[in-house]
């Protein structure tokens, strides 16, 4: 072997560390969320409802305002599959997620443990996830302004290739969803990906003002998006099947 490919390789040798670290620093530096997906007892989401605006709402909102987390939602079905409400809290560190979790679980229960077993017995199962943003309209800044209502696509996908859906979420579905954001069209939408939880591996976000609204704008961005065959095969062929929810967004902080 060459002296000057020895040096090479010893540079490369070197420099590799510091762009993994790198590489790690970028990735800890996106937002996280951590949803509850809960099952109810559909005769009673009226009074689970007035729980989480009584004891939940406050509680959540203090915390958005001391730093416990960044941001939190209430989510409430409308159209899609077995889960009928939601709770969402964003954090800008996998650490202050999971302890976000656990303190305000201690808070909720501590406030008033009637109300909280209450709204269990109402929510008796739930499946947790904890996400990581990829890609928003945002910018992938922490927290953004969401609509009223939400249409929410999840995915099973491959493990071995799902890196390749996020690169062409990246790079050919940010822009139109962009678009739809620009146009007033979308108030938000946002791409993450699975780190913690079940079965789905990716979810897909987007907001409006109202359903009709949304609707529209996500058939123009589909639209305009099988235009591009090859993008959107490449997606697809790491995720191949899906499930849809549309939620309406009860409550959001900030």
């Amino acid at each position: 072997m060459s002296r000057r490919l020895v040096s090479m390789c010893a540079l490369v040798a070197l420099l590799l560390p510091v762009v993994a670290a790198a590489s790690q620093h970028e990735e800890e530096s996106l937002p996280f969320a951590y949803g509850t997906y809960f099952e109810c007892d559909t005769s009673r989401e009226w009074l689970a409802d007035a729980i989480v605006e009584q004891l939940f709402k406050p509680i959540y909102d203090e915390a958005v305002s001391d730093g416990t987390i960044s941001a939190w939602g209430y989510l409430v079905h409308h159209t899609g599959g077995k889960w009928r409400r939601a709770i969402y809290r964003v954090a800008p560190t996998l650490d202050a997620a999971m302890a976000a979790i656990e303190t305000l679980a201690e808070k909720v229960a501590a406030t008033n443990p009637e109300a909280a077993a209450e709204f269990g017995s109402i929510c008796s199962s739930h499946d947790d996830y904890l996400w990581q943003s990829v890609a928003n309209s945002s910018g992938n800044r922490v927290g953004q302004e969401r609509g009223s209502v939400g249409f929410s696509t999840y995915f099973h996908c491959d493990e071995a290739n799902e890196a390749d859906a996020d690169e062409v979420v990246k790079s050919a579905f940010a822009p139109v969803y962009d678009a739809q954001v620009a146009a007033g069209n979308l108030v938000s939408w946002g791409y993450m990906q699975h780190w913690v939880g079940g079965e789905y591996r990716r979810i897909l976000t987007m907001t409006a003002k109202d359903l009709p609204t949304l609707m529209k704008a996500r058939n123009s961005a589909i639209n305009t998006l099988v235009e591009n065959e090859e993008a959107v095969g490449a997606f697809f062929d790491s995720c191949k099947s899906h499930s849809d929810y549309i939620w309406n967004v009860k409550h959001e902080t900030p």
